[in-house]
C-alpha cells in the first residue's frame, strides 16, 4: 500500500486539496496522512485545523510554524525541520503540495532532499508578487506536476520539466462547486449572522513585492469600499508581510453596517456565499478561479493576479479610488449561459485517483534533469 501525505498550510489551500483527501482516504489502495500548518493553527485567523478535523478526514498531524508574518524565511526553515522530522517517522512514498506558500516549499524542498516523489498541484500558473517565484521553485523541486490547464503544462515545458511528468486535471477546487453539494444560502447566513440581502466579498492580500505601497494602497482600497453603497462580507488577508497594515486600515470597517468581517469561513459556506454575490472585490485567486465558475464579476485590484485570468467577468483596475468606485458601480454579471471551463470541470479528484493507480507515476525517474526545447 503506497502511502501519500498532503501538506497543507492555509484556508484556500486546504479547499483545493480537500476533493484529492476525500477520494484518496476513502480508497483502500492507499495510506492517506495530512501534515497541517502554517495559518491552520492561528487562533487570529480562526484556527482552521478544526475544518480539516470537521471534514471527517483522520491521520491528521500539526506543526506549528508561524514566526512572524515580517519572517517568512525563518517560517520557512522551520517548516523544514518540522516536516523532516515528520516524514522521518512516516516513510511516504509521495508528498502533495500546492500552489506557491513557504509551505509548499518546504514539502518540496524536504521530499526531493530525502529522495521520495513530490506532487505539485497547479503549478506553471503566473500571479505577482514573491509568490511566483516561490510557486516556480516548488514545481523545479518537483517530480509530478498536476496542472490546470494546458497553459500551465507549456509554461513548466518550457522551464524544462519532462512533459510525462505533466498531467492536466483541472482546479481541484471545483470538484466542491457543484451547487447542488453546497448548503443553502439561509444556512450559511444564519450560520455567520450575515443580514444583507444583497452584497459583495472582499478579499485583499498583500502584495510583499509592494511592501513600501502597502499603506497608500490599502487606504485607497478602503475609502473606495467606504465611498460606495454596497454591503460587503469582508474575509482575512493572508498571514504574509503586509497583513498588519491591511488590518489596520480594516479597523475603520468595523462598526459600519454595510460590513461583515470574518477571520475566515469555512470553505463550502464560502462558496455559497460567493456564488450569490454580487461580486467580489480585491486580489484573491477566488476572483479568478471561483468566481468565473458561478459567473459572478471580479474586480481585481493591483498587480497580484496580474495574467492569471481571462474570464470576460474579470475586470482588473488600479490601486485608484476613482476608477475602483466607478467599476463597483458599473459592474455587472455576465451571462449565465457560458460558464468558464479554463481551469476543468469539476472532476479533478477522478483524474487524480486514476493516476494514482497508474504504475508509471510511481516509476518517475527522482533524478531529474532539464529538458531542452
Amino acid at each position: 500500500m503506497k502511502k501519500i501525505v498532503f501538506l497543507t498550510g492555509t484556508r484556500a489551500d486546504f479547499g483545493k486539496l480537500k476533493s484529492l483527501i476525500r477520494i484518496t482516504q476513502k480508497s483502500t489502495d492507499f495510506d492517506v496522512q495530512i501534515f497541517a500548518t502554517g495559518m491552520h493553527l492561528d487562533e487570529k485567523y480562526g484556527l482552521t485545523v478544526n475544518e480539516i478535523y470537521k471534514s471527517g478526514f483522520t491521520n491528521i498531524a500539526t506543526f506549528q510554524n508561524h514566526v512572524g508574518a515580517e519572517f517568512m524565511d525563518r517560517t520557512l526553515a522551520k517548516t523544514i525541520q518540522g516536516f523532516s522530522e515528520y516524514i522521518a517517522i512516516q516513510k511516504p512514498d509521495l508528498i502533495i503540495v500546492h500552489g506557491d506558500r513557504v509551505e509548499a516549499l518546504a514539502g518540496a524542498i524536504v521530499g526531493s532532499l530525502n529522495n521520495i516523489l513530490v506532487g505539485h498541484i497547479e503549478g506553471g500558473e503566473i500571479s505577482g508578487t514573491i509568490d511566483e517565484l516561490i510557486r516556480h521553485s516548488v514545481s523545479k523541486l518537483s517530480h509530478i506536476h498536476l496542472v490546470s490547464n494546458l497553459e500551465a503544462k507549456k509554461r513548466l515545458i518550457q522551464m524544462g520539466e519532462l512533459e510525462s511528468s505533466l498531467h492536466v486535471i483541472g482546479s481541484p477546487d471545483l470538484d466542491l462547486m457543484n451547487p447542488k453539494k453546497l448548503p443553502k444560502l439561509t444556512e450559511v447566513k444564519n450560520y455567520y449572522d450575515i443580514k444583507f440581502k444583497e452584497f459583495a466579498i472582499v478579499m485583499y492580500h498583500p502584495v510583499t513585492t509592494e511592501y513600501h505601497k502597502i499603506i497608500e494602497q490599502t487606504k485607497t482600497f478602503v475609502d473606495a469600499l467606504l465611498a460606495s453603497t454596497n454591503n460587503y462580507i469582508v474575509i482575512y488577508p493572508n498571514n504574509d508581510l503586509g497583513t498588519k497594515e491591511i488590518l489596520k486600515e480594516y479597523q475603520r470597517l468595523e462598526n459600519n453596517k454595510r460590513f461583515k468581517i470574518f477571520p475566515s469561513l469555512r470553505f463550502e459556506y464560502f462558496l455559497k456565499l460567493l456564488s450569490k454575490a454580487q461580486f467580489i472585490i480585491g486580489n484573491s485567486s477566488a476572483g479568478i478561479r471561483e468566481a468565473p465558475f458561478y459567473n459572478i464579476p471580479t474586480i481585481d485590484v493591483g498587480t497580484r493576479q496580474h495574467n492569471r485570468g481571462n474570464a470576460i467577468s474579470i475586470k482588473n483596475v488600479k490601486h485608484n479610488e476613482q476608477q475602483i468606485l466607478e467599476t463597483i458601480n458599473n459592474v455587472e454579471n455576465s451571462s449565465k449561459n457560458n460558464v468558464n471551463i479554463e481551469f476543468g470541470n469539476g472532476e479533478s479528484d477522478i483524474l487524480f485517483l486514476e493516476l494514482l493507480k497508474t504504475e508509471n507515476l510511481w516509476k518517475v525517474n527522482r533524478q531529474k534533469q532539464f529538458q531542452d526545447l
